[in-house]
């Protein structure tokens, strides 16, 4: 820790500023280029691409080699695409970020990277993926991800100022995450599988919008989407949103669970851990944790092992053991 004034709202990592009015904060070191090049790629927010992998688990075909391959094909296109996207989109924001109590530490808005390289790095990026879903076996994943990229930016450069539009956008984003592991493994998609995918989806749009309301306060006026919406709110819209993705879901494995050729109901009993780790992301949301959902996954251990606990039961009762 280092005793320093409070550094004004376009300082940067590594900056110094001498004076009366003095607070205790940990300011970032400053990185080397090519670390902060990889940190302005966002790699801990890769972890949201593993939704690709949701069709074949449900349809019980994970365990194909070809589906496997094909999966994991889709997942590297989207980690290099999402990663340009937020290139450009800090590039976009790079003013308001300067501004915000946490991301004005990010690499571009720190000045680590320039805007340039920035650019530049998002568009080798882009054909490196699209080059990717362009040469995978089902043409219908280079679509979706054209859909994923084309969304992204819109939302970058203009969509995420528009109330309720800019919470549809983020949510379709994870929805067509979980559709492209049925596109780029030509698995068909279940309407249950749809229902759950995009009111959960919306579920964690509106609860990182939440979260993001209650950890900013007054500086969320930075924001102009957030700024136009109430706790309240948001709170209906992921409420509401838990609320039809969890009666999905049980229809939906309540069915599964009828065509079980096994002694065990697994698909059935999987309600019981889908419903526990929905009600633990709900309690982070709640206390406004959830504004970074890839740091909720990654660092609560109790919901890590009731996911894993879901998916397992649930893998288990597709593939009818």
């Amino acid at each position: 820790m280092q005793l320093m004034r409070r550094i004004p709202s376009r300082a940067v990592p590594g900056d110094l500023v001498t004076g009366t009015d003095f607070t205790l904060i940990d300011p970032e070191p400053h990185r080397p280029l090519p670390v902060a090049l990889v940190v302005a790629m966002r790699p801990r927010q890769w972890v949201k691409n593993l939704l690709v992998y949701a069709v074949p688990l449900a349809a019980g075909q994970l365990t194909h080699r070809d589906v496997f391959v094909d999966t994991t094909v889709a997942f590297v296109c989207f980690c290099l695409v999402a990663s340009a996207t937020y290139l450009l989109n800090d590039v976009l924001d790079i003013e308001s970020d300067r501004a915000h109590p946490r991301k004005r530490f990010r690499p571009i808005a720190a000045g680590e990277v320039s805007q340039r390289l920035a650019l530049v790095t998002a568009a080798f990026l882009v054909i490196l993926g699209v080059t990717g879903a362009a040469l995978s076996t089902y043409p219908g994943f280079l679509v979706t991800l054209l859909v994923y990229l084309t969304s992204t930016v819109a939302y970058s450069w203009k969509l995420k100022d528009e109330p309720v539009i800019e919470l549809a956008v983020l949510a379709a984003g994870f929805v067509l995450r979980a559709i492209a592991g049925g596109t780029a493994t030509g698995i068909p998609m279940s309407p249950w599988f749809l229902t759950v995918a995009a009111f959960g989806s919306l579920f964690m749009a509106a609860g990182k919008r939440y979260s993001e309301f209650m950890q900013l306060g007054a500086e969320r006026a930075t924001r102009p989407a957030l700024a136009r919406y109430t706790a309240s709110y948001l709170r209906f819209v992921w409420s509401l949103s838990a609320g039809i993705m969890l009666t999905a879901y049980c229809l939906w494995a309540f069915q599964v669970g009828l065509r079980d050729r096994g002694t065990v109901p697994f698909a059935a009993w999987s309600v019981v851990p889908f419903i526990l780790a929905v009600l633990r992301v709900a309690l982070d949301i709640d206390r406004g944790d959830a504004g970074a959902p890839e740091d909720v996954a990654l660092g609560d251990r109790v919901l890590q092992v009731t996911a894993l606990v879901w998916v397992v039961m649930f893998a288990l009762g597709a593939a009818g053991i």
